[in-house]
């Protein structure tokens, strides 16, 4: 399988018309996929281009896109790269497809923790377990005789050491952009510190200790970060670790193996994997648990489906994971885990373990309004509790609005 080199940052194609030597069919119907573009996504859309006539679009907007792009009749897309994070509004709106099917006809070599089940109905194909894990230099902590940091306290007093030693140019990295990447972070300290999104009947839980916890632990790590901070997303990280740059950040294990892209990066060899630090003594790894896969758009033909789901198996399958063991915790057969796999597999076997995130659309709602209000007390616009009331008055309106709460 050739692989080809692709840039990290923004939208980036992948095509492929008519090589299928090295694919199991040859594929003769037009197929387009928006996804992700992690080094997992280009891993998988490159196997998929050897069938020839498919195009891949790997954006890391492509969450904001998918929405309207598959709600198009027909669709302007035939596949979509989703997590039980962006998979809801598709679900809430209809526009992706029942898999059983295609599962039943052509899918006999998918295992069946790769059949996403939602209400009884497979809704996606899973291709890989992702988390947030703590990502270091292990050259550094050994050279200042620092542990890996197990608790989010402890992270902050290796951060001081290394600052004080002046090794890199900020001890830590972090996802913070405004937006999506700044609630996903808020979300993962929350859940450490024990807190709850909403309750039974839908009303937000956040403007309390535990949200408080949140927000001060996040505001404690700026000192230490690229004062750019707010415009941080899982690339930008990724990057200030291939230039050395950084020491330590809670990044998605899908990222780790680029420390060791010979050629991109100057860290080779030198950056290692630890389970998500804690928040509280007791308490679950301050992250979530998330699954990638492949959705099948349902305003396309019966015949286009078949071959997009064709495309999804052939993109799956063992040549593609041995090729790129490294680039995922795969869920596909032949995965055998290397040492990028470290801090995610103590991650998702910690006791009491992180929480999967919640496919719900209140929780949609949620994270939108937090990725709109965190940044006011980052800066200092509001504080702690001002910043939480307001993030839970934008909820309900939005709530309210969807029908989620009625009184």
């Amino acid at each position: 399988m050739k692989l080809r080199n692709l840039a990290l940052a923004g939208a980036v194609a992948v095509t492929g018309t008519g090589v299928w030597a090295e694919c199991a069919f040859e594929n003769e119907i037009e197929v387009k996929m928006l996804s992700a573009g992690f080094e997992a996504w280009k891993a998988v859309a490159d196997a998929m281009a050897e069938c020839g006539n498919f195009e891949a679009e790997l954006d890391q907007e492509f969450r904001t896109k998918q929405p309207a792009a598959f709600a198009a009749s027909p669709s302007l897309y035939h596949l979509g790269g989703v997590s039980n994070g962006t998979i809801t509004p598709l679900l809430n709106e209809g526009t992706i497809r029942p898999l059983d099917d295609l599962v039943a006809e052509y899918g006999q070599d998918l295992s069946p923790n790769q059949l996403i089940r939602i209400d009884g109905k497979i809704m996606a194909i899973a291709m890989m377990v992702n988390t947030q894990h703590l990502q270091y230099r292990a050259d550094i902590l050994k050279d200042l005789g620092l542990e890996v940091p197990q608790t989010w306290d402890e992270v902050m007093a290796a951060a001081e050491k290394i600052q004080e030693a002046g090794v890199v140019d900020y001890p830590l990295g972090a996802t913070l952009k405004s937006g999506w990447n700044l609630a996903q972070d808020f979300v993962n300290m929350f859940y450490g510190y024990g807190g709850s999104f909403v309750d039974d009947s839908n009303n937000p839980t956040i403007n309390n200790e535990a949200g408080i916890n949140a927000l001060e632990t996040m505001k404690a790590m700026t000192p230490y970060l690229d004062p750019e901070y707010l415009v941080s997303d899982s690339t930008y990280v990724q990057q200030q670790f291939q230039q050395g740059k950084i020491a330590m950040a809670n990044l998605w294990a899908s990222r780790a193996a680029a420390a060791d892209i010979e050629g991109e990066s100057q860290v080779v060899g030198l950056v290692e994997t630890a389970a998500a630090p804690l928040a509280t003594a007791d308490g679950p790894p301050a992250t979530t648990i998330w699954w990638d896969g492949i959705v099948v758009a349902a305003n396309i033909s019966d015949e286009e489906a078949v071959a997009a789901f064709k495309l999804i198996v052939e993109g799956l399958d063992e040549e593609m994971v041995s090729a790129n063991n490294e680039a995922a915790i795969w869920l596909v057969p032949g995965y055998e885990p290397g040492r990028f796999a470290t801090g995610a597999i103590e991650t998702l076997s910690a006791q009491p373990s992180p929480p999967a995130y919640p496919s719900t659309t209140a929780m949609g709602l949620m994270h939108t309004a937090l990725g709109n209000g965190i940044s006011d007390y980052l800066t200092g616009a509001k504080d702690a509790e001002t910043a939480l009331a307001d993030i839970e008055a934008a909820y309900i309106t939005s709530a309210k609005e969807a029908g989620l709460i009625t009184e």
